[in-house]
């Protein structure tokens, strides 16, 4: 088979397709380069001693589900299911009708437990057995997303760090150095209601 010899200046590649310039391969390295750094940008959190005090969790704030749409409707306790794989939220400011996420930092783990199981401390800081936690892992800054039944544990996938729930988020394996920060709730005609700021600064303390 005659093969058809590349123009000047593009010489033949492996299969005879033609190679780009270097002026192109500049183009699309820099135009992969910014790609990168969007993506990571946009998956870093935003450090939480730069969150305003008004956007962070605060007693007062209902919890909006991330996953809602339209107009913002606080979670009750019969929104999250017995034993089942945590639910993602935001605070939610319902005077204002504002949700309060300007900063991953602020997104919150909700995981419900028979009321039975938790000790008095625990129950405490329950909305009827509705526990919460920052989602952000102490590790990386990975959501932690996973329910471990067997184990009564929360999981992030990401490095496989565990905590425990009826433990105050204590970590039970993994890499997280740290306890994952509770936010202590209450139940308000059935909504799910902030009791109190988190325990601690959610989050790696490397990103803060």
């Amino acid at each position: 088979m005659n093969t058809i010899p590349p123009k000047t200046g593009q010489p033949c590649c492996q299969g005879g397709a033609a190679a780009p310039d270097s002026d192109a391969r500049r183009r699309v390295i820099k135009i992969a380069a910014a790609g990168i750094a969007a993506g990571l940008q946009a998956n870093l959190p935003a450090a939480f001693a730069t969150v305003a005090p008004e956007l962070r969790p605060r007693a007062g704030d209902r919890l909006a589900g991330i996953a809602a749409t339209g107009t913002p409707t606080p979670l009750k306790v019969a929104d999250i299911p017995i034993g089942a794989k945590p639910v993602h939220a935001f605070p939610f400011d319902a005077g204002a009708a504002a949700v309060r996420d300007g900063s991953r930092f602020n997104k919150v783990l909700l995981v419900r437990l028979p009321p039975a199981a938790l000790d008095e401390a625990t129950r405490a800081r329950s909305a009827d057995g509705v526990l919460a936690f920052s989602a952000v892992c102490t590790h990386e800054g990975c959501d932690v997303s996973e329910w471990v039944p067997a184990e009564n544990a929360l999981l992030c996938f990401c490095h496989f760090s565990k905590f425990l729930p009826l433990d105050a988020g204590k970590v039970a394996a993994g890499p997280a150095p740290r306890d994952l920060p509770f936010l202590p709730l209450r139940s308000v005609n059935g909504e799910i209601e902030v009791a109190d700021a988190f325990s601690a600064a959610p989050g790696p303390k490397k990103l803060r």
